[in-house]
């Protein structure tokens, strides 16, 4: 029996992943930013199945380094942590404030930093754990419109790039989760920009985004594969194998573009240990399959 911490857990990703793991006897807690509202349904639903919820900020560090220690509390330690709480964002890219940019940052990136600065000092004093992080395919490639989002996803895996190697040799296996679109709330949310007068400007293009996310969502109409089911599919997978045997990447995509972004990957796994091993560190990356 195994204790998991997961953010996010009552949106599209973390409400079926819970559900998963209870179904096997992991021990679920996760976070909310509120237990009332629109996720009033949602959470009943988790703490009926066993879940504990903890009411959490990830943009506030307070609130973040109570929640996990509430986390860990309830469930009497933690072994695996899901960093799965995030934000989408949407539109022409100069139209994007300052200010959108960085909310979107703010939970995509300073959030996990946040949530890692709280749960890391337990599990290096465990010696052991796995962290899950929920990236994106285009948190590897950048497609229009989704520039701001793109760009927090980018540096997510970068940090996670960090946290792999520097986190190896206390026993913490690190394993990114690159999901292609899926069809879930999360689209709801999505930060859009609002600046009326230079979309003007854009003339005629200003309609694009708007005939491209109707694109999407027939395509996902079309693609039953493409639900929120898959996540929760590998994170189970992911934790039945054995400390030190997990990929570090794990491609989640039934549209056609997973096996390209699985190449790239692929590449990229080989040049970044060509690269440790000239520098003579490439035993930290010796922590993941």
């Amino acid at each position: 029996m195994k204790n998991v911490f997961i953010t996010g857990i009552a949106g599209g990703f973390g409400k079926p992943t819970a559900l998963a793991l209870l179904a096997r006897g992991y021990v679920v807690a996760g976070s909310v930013r509120s237990r009332s509202g629109k996720n009033a349904a949602t959470v009943a639903e988790l703490e009926a199945a066993g879940a504990r919820i903890i009411e959490m900020d990830v943009t506030d560090t307070a609130s973040t380094e109570r929640g996990v220690s509430d986390a860990i509390s309830q469930l009497g330690g933690l072994d695996i942590l899901f960093n799965n709480a995030g934000i989408g964002s949407y539109g022409i890219q100069e139209l994007m404030s300052p200010e959108d940019m960085t909310r979107v940052l703010d939970v995509n990136v300073m959030g996990v930093q946040r949530v890692m600065r709280a749960a890391l000092p337990h599990l290096r004093a465990q010696g052991r754990g796995t962290v899950l992080y929920t990236s994106s395919l285009i948190g590897r490639i950048a497609t229009p419109f989704y520039g701001t989002y793109s760009a927090s996803k980018w540096a997510l895996e970068a940090i996670v790039e960090c946290y792999r190697t520097e986190l190896s040799g206390f026993g913490i296996e690190s394993c990114i989760i690159e999901p292609g679109a899926m069809p879930t709330a999360f689209f709801d949310g999505m930060v859009t920009p609002n600046d009326a007068a230079r979309e003007a400007e854009y003339g005629d293009f200003a309609a694009v985004p708007a005939m491209s996310s109707n694109g999407l969502v027939q395509m996902l109409d079309a693609t039953p594969d493409q639900r929120p089911e898959r996540i929760a599919e590998a994170v189970v997978a992911l934790l039945d194998r054995p400390l030190g045997e997990k990929p570090f990447r794990t491609v989640v995509d039934y549209v056609g573009v997973g096996p390209e972004i699985e190449r790239y990957n692929e590449v990229l796994h080989d040049v970044t240990r060509n690269i440790f091993t000239s520098f003579g560190i490439e035993q930290m990356l010796d922590l993941n399959a």
